[in-house]
């Protein structure tokens, strides 16, 4: 078999089964629903979602050491991942190839030159991972403070290395050498004073805007598939929206739809994981080149280069993709895969300056400090950011979320949507709860999120630890927030109006929404006044317009003055007259010329905080359209003890 069509086989195979998993990750009955199959093996697979993930919690979580694998043969193999499995990169390459196939053979080689703004993917990843890396980094800085020992080891170390380096040149400046050592040390301890006793975390996982696996994946589940809804293909339940997933479908088709122009453009131009692998595969064993110097500057070899490594002349090693289109475009047999370097000579290290470096590293630490200052983790919490069940505290979700959308694709309410700017530009497309969308609030006895999420952001919890059951009885049910009733915009409270509707769903056992009853005036056109009646019945001296509405079961009627009497519920009336219920008759006939007053029995909902658990039925459910009467916000969330509305019994 071909070696290209083994290439096209392997894409289409990975392909195919990204698409799988993004289908299966839904909860049902049916035999390829979610059953245990592996979701989330190809975020695993991508090293750059388990790099960034340890330096900005400093673990690794167990699933991500598939990504170890990925870049040990990334060293022997050179950059496979991104020719052979990526589905982000298999999807620019078909497009590109559908765009450029008809072009002719010059207008294919200019397409595909090597272009000085590639090394724009290497400034990303540098950001992306300073971003990542500077609670790791605060740290290094804080040692003389916290552990002096480990500091003053670390000096020693890092003398030694100094020392070994200045006896490798040929010229040794001891003074310097000794003076730049101690300009380092003077700064560290300086830092590491001025930063001393300062807390604040300032870990952030960014990698997921802009990782192709987490971007292709939150595209697919959120802007993709939904379109499927009410179609033979459609693989959801109940029908998916998303709220604010335009801006999410659009970055996805601009980066599929700008292989028109350049081939692979996000791969070339864009991608952190890619220049990640474009740094680990200057170290490849084995790589692309040619084997003699007999080349005839014909340069067919890069019609259809992939990564625009430019094979022709000193092959770029970190930007070569593995496509192997060169081998079988090469008509003189010169190009081949192998341990021995290129015969025309290579550029193995990526086109990036040492002041590039420092310029985008620098940039992605200060990043994070300066969208902070709004004190979006702090005082300044926005209340309306509602995290699924499980989530970890806002600080460590923050430095765990991959932004992949998981969590949203198996929600079986629908319930949990990418974040706007509610928490900041760092919380972008994070899963917040909109209980306005979707069938219901969040389920109860529902755990599927936390069990999907593929870095522990919502850590996975037991159907007891969510329901406050058995060991978790002491500390109840997880609290995800409180509902809060709007006065202005409830029908009992402000239009008495009767509604119950939020008080009846409220799905948690003792209720966490009670009722208060009370009795309200209806003012009719005309003070209804007694011609005759029994203690049943009351006769009007004059029609009353409108007398006809008073009979749902709500109205009441009152004789006036009323002397404590209790309302008697009215169960049919009409413009001339009124009857009451049998088992509450008036005390005595009404008499002649007595005035009667209608009044509705309201049952305003109030809410106990103990009770609540936040799951946002009632705010779903609530009959008035637009902002809901009856709302939930995060306070009072168990993640969150800062957020507690009532004081701890002791």
């Amino acid at each position: 078999m071909n070696i290209l069509t083994t290439r096209r086989i392997c894409q289409g195979f990975f392909l195919v089964l990204f698409l799988w998993f993004c289908v299966v990750a839904t909860l049902g009955d049916q035999w390829w629903q979610l059953r245990g199959w592996p979701v989330n093996w190809i975020i695993q697979l991508d090293p750059l979602v388990g790099l960034a993930t340890l330096l900005s919690t400093k673990t690794v979580y167990a699933g991500l050491l598939w990504g170890l694998l990925t870049m040990v043969l990334t060293i022997i193999l050179g950059r496979f991942f991104c020719g052979w499995v990526c589905p982000f990169g298999t999807l620019h390459q078909f497009v590109g190839f559908l765009a450029n196939r008809k072009r002719p053979m010059a207008e294919k080689i200019w397409r595909n030159r090597y272009h000085s703004l590639q090394f724009l993917k290497y400034w990303i990843l540098i950001f992306l991972l300073t971003v990542s890396a500077l609670e790791l980094a605060m740290d290094l800085i804080r040692l003389p403070e916290t552990r002096p020992l480990l500091s003053g080891m670390l000096a020693l170390a890092l003398l030694a290395w100094i020392i070994l380096t200045a006896l490798r040149q040929a010229r040794l400046r001891p003074k310097k050498t000794g003076l730049l050592f101690l300009i380092f040390m003077g700064a560290w301890l300086l830092s590491s004073a001025l930063l001393s006793g300062r807390g604040t975390s300032t870990a952030s996982l960014q990698i997921g805007l802009l990782d192709p696996i987490s971007l292709m994946y939150r595209s697919i589940n959120l802007g993709i598939l939904p379109l499927f809804n009410g179609t033979a293909l459609s693989v959801s339940v109940i029908p998916r929206v998303y709220d604010g997933v335009g801006l999410i479908a659009a970055i996805f088709l601009a980066a599929v739809l700008l292989n028109i122009a350049v081939p692979r453009f996000y791969c070339r131009f864009i991608c952190p994981a890619g220049a990640l692998f474009g740094i680990l595969s200057r170290f490849a064993v084995w790589r692309m080149g040619k084997t003699g110097d007999e080349c005839t500057d014909c340069r067919i070899c890069e019609k259809d280069c992939e990564g625009a490594c430019a094979p022709a002349g000193e092959i770029r090693i970190s930007e070569c993709v593995l496509c192997l289109n060169c081998l079988e475009g090469c008509k003189h047999q010169l190009m081949t895969y192998q341990t021995a370097p290129s015969a025309t000579g290579e550029i193995a290290s990526p086109d990036l300056s040492r002041r590039q470096f420092l310029t985008s590293a620098v940039s992605g630490a200060a990043t994070i400090p300066m969208l902070r200052i709004g004190g979006y983790l702090g005082g300044n919490w926005d209340p309306g950011l509602v995290r699924p069940p499980g989530a970890l505290p806002e600080k460590a979700f923050l430095s765990r979320c991959i932004k992949c959308g998981q969590c949203m694709r198996v929600c079986p309410t629908n319930v949990i949507h990418p974040a706007g700017l509610q928490g900041g530009l760092e919380g972008l497309w994070t899963p917040v709860l909109n209980f306005r969308m979707g069938t219901s609030g969040c389920q109860f006895n529902c755990i599927a999120c936390g069990n999907l999420c593929p870095t522990a952001a919502i850590r996975p919890i037991s159907m007891d630890e969510r329901l406050g059951k058995d060991r978790y009885a002491e500390q109840g049910p997880i609290k995800i927030g409180t509902a809060f009733i709007h006065r202005g915009r409830c029908l009992p409270w402000a239009m008495d109006r009767p509604c119950i509707v939020c008080q009846e769903n409220c799905p948690v056992s003792p209720k966490a929404i009670r009722t208060r009853e009370v009795f309200n005036t209806v003012h009719t056109a005309a003070r209804p006044i007694v011609a005759k009646g029994d203690l049943l019945y009351v006769e009007f001296r004059d029609a009353v317009p409108g007398m006809n509405l008073f009979a749902t079961g709500d109205y009441y009627a009152v004789l006036l003055p009323s002397e404590g009497q209790r309302p008697r519920r009215i169960v049919s009336s009409w413009e001339r007259g009124l009857r009451i219920a049998d088992p509450h008759p008036f005390l005595s006939p009404p008499a002649p010329g007595t005035s009667v007053e209608i009044q509705i029995r309201l049952q305003q909902p109030h809410v106990d905080p103990e009770q609540c658990i936040g799951c946002g039925v009632c705010e779903h459910e609530c009959p008035v359209p637009g902002k809901r009467a009856i709302r939930v916000t995060a306070d009072n969330e168990s993640r969150a003890p800062e957020h507690a509305l009532l004081l701890r019994r002791r």
